[in-house]
């Protein structure tokens, strides 16, 4: 079950598929300190150095990606810091960096909560971001005096609270204290509901529907709105994890039932998903191409974005591939940016097209101009069609 809640927690905030990848925070320290204190969420660092290549590696590769932006935004302040500039100097003062990138999670007290050296692939980088989630677990604070029976109301949901937040199964003590109650529509339980509601097939997320004016009365629209959304995306993650189809049905269906506005887009996404993680190349390539004429049409940066979450996806699938192919073109006729011929390039030359990749290569150079960092991996991967 902590799996499971772990796998919701990754569609945490907006569900969007983030063209940006990590969003990085670009205040001081402090600033960063108080953030995570006011979100309660923990610091993620990246201590790295323009010339180390796992570095651009991970700032390319990985950080980029929309899965690992989604459960990097939704869990941490993210902070990139040159380990050669001032920052990075002030910052050496307290966390040690001997090897590039290292990465430190921290938490609002300024505590290293985990840290280690080198690149991940992208599901190692996840997991690591979920040990360091589950390193901060306050749900132990209240676990001597609940199971000796306290059941004060403030107490449990506390306790519910806490174990959200650790990424632990918390139905069970939600039920139950639910199970106790006469009355449903006290403020009090009110707002354990919208606490509790983790799940979309649950109990709880059935109540929460039901009370649900009486809920936005005390609360907002969006906060139960966002709720609802949550729940959906962490029932989309458990079917995928026992590859149900029924569950997968389930979160769709309840999103279009209490989120109409919003149930296109997340039905459209959670295909995507769906098939790519149950390994369905062409239900998920389907699913792609309805995206991509749905839903982002004409905007360079999504249809840039797809092309490589499909790469990454089924990279040697021809048909998947001719497709991101198809995208990638589109985006750089729609958007014309050097980042959008990169990515078209690279899919040119996966795909054999050397020719056609070279010229791609030498656009992106060109629409580099002055900026020395696009350039220069523009550059290197010119050179890497050119060598075969």
């Amino acid at each position: 079950m902590r799996i499971i809640i772990l796998a919701g927690m990754l569609f945490l905030m907006s569900f969007q598929m983030n063209a940006q990848g990590i969003d990085f925070f670009h205040g001081t320290w402090e600033e960063a300190l108080v953030k995570a204190k006011a979100e309660e969420k923990i610091i993620f660092v990246d201590a790295y150095t323009t010339w180390c290549g796992p570095c651009k590696r991970m700032a390319k590769n990985v950080f980029t990606l929309p899965e690992v932006g989604e459960f990097y935004n939704a869990n941490f302040i993210n902070m990139k810091i040159d380990m050669e500039k001032k920052p990075g100097r002030a910052f050496q003062q307290k966390y040690p960096v001997t090897a590039y990138p290292t990465f430190y999670y921290i938490d609002e007290k300024g505590e290293t909560v985990l840290t280690t050296k080198g690149g991940r692939k992208p599901e190692d980088f996840i997991a690591l971001g979920r040990t360091a989630v589950g390193k901060i677990d306050r749900s132990v604070d209240f676990v001597t005096a609940y199971e000796k029976g306290d059941r004060d109301p403030d107490l449990v949901y506390n306790y519910v609270r806490a174990l959200n937040k650790a990424g632990k199964p918390s139905l069970r003590i939600a039920n139950d204290y639910i199970k106790s109650q006469k009355d449903l529509t006290t403020p009090e339980n009110l707002k354990f509901i919208l606490e509790a509601t983790t799940q979309a097939d649950s109990r709880v997320f059935s109540l929460l529907v039901k009370h649900r004016k009486a809920i936005e009365a005390m609360t907002s629209k969006e906060a139960v709105s966002e709720k609802i959304e949550n729940a959906c995306k962490a029932t989309l993650g458990k079917s995928i994890e026992y590859e149900s189809k029924e569950l997968f049905v389930e979160a769709k269906e309840k999103m279009k039932d209490n989120c109409p506005e919003e149930c296109k887009d997340f039905a459209m996404k959670a295909d995507m998903r769906y098939y790519n993680e149950t390994n369905q190349p062409d239900l998920y390539l389907k699913s792609c191409n309805t995206y991509a004429k749905k839903a982002i049409k004409k905007d360079a940066d999504e249809l840039a974005t797809l092309a490589k979450s499909m790469t990454g996806a089924f990279g040697k699938n021809k048909n998947v591939m001719e497709a991101a192919e198809k995208i990638a073109s589109k985006s750089v006729k729609e958007g014309k940016k050097a980042n959008h011929y990169f990515t078209y390039a690279e899919i040119l030359n996966k795909n054999g097209r050397k020719k056609d990749a070279l010229a791609a290569a030498k656009k992106c150079i060109a629409l580099a101009g002055e900026n020395p960092r696009e350039k220069q991996r523009a550059e290197q991967l010119l050179k890497i069609i050119e060598n075969g």
